[in-house]
């Protein structure tokens, strides 16, 4: 198996957003907002912070993307992570997520947040396992305002 992470471009965008759909298709809550997510904004998603694409034997099978925060740009939240059902449990979701730590570090960015949904506790050892930790006093900003909120994790990095 052949796996490379690569940087998102610009016209990634309809790749992306159909990979979000498939991966959270039947794993996540009908009432995320990833089931919608359209090409648009994850144009908008590139242009404001950035994105990777992780190929198996050059075969897109999933993404991950990020944004600075508004009030904070040296802190990245991490969004929309999925790898496609048929490739889960080979843990590539990890060459993701460590593909957006390193490239925080070289950017010098303070921190890494993310969100875990409350309906996915398990998620919440696979963060801390690339230390991550519970930071309950934080929201999460791009929280969907019809579900509850979900449990916010960060990761300060070293420079």
């Amino acid at each position: 198996m052949n796996i490379v992470v690569r940087e998102a471009r610009n016209d990634d965008a309809k790749l992306i957003a159909d990979l979000t759909r498939a991966a959270w298709a039947g794993k996540v809550s009908v009432t995320s907002s990833g089931h919608r997510e359209t090409a648009v904004l994850v144009a908008e998603h590139l242009r404001n912070g950035g994105g990777f694409v992780l190929l198996v034997d050059e075969q897109p099978v999933g993404s991950v993307r990020w944004l600075p925060l508004d009030a904070e740009p040296d802190v990245w939240e991490i969004c929309r992570m999925g790898v496609l059902p048929q490739y889960r449990g080979s843990n590539l979701s990890q060459h993701l997520l460590e593909a957006v730590i390193h490239h925080g570090l070289a950017c010098g960015v303070e921190e890494v947040r993310l969100a875990v949904r409350g309906d996915q506790p398990k998620l919440i050892d696979f963060y801390t396992a690339f230390e991550f930790e519970l930071a309950e006093e934080l929201e999460y900003s791009h929280a969907n305002p019809m579900e509850p909120p979900p449990l916010v994790m960060r990761r300060t990095l070293k420079h």
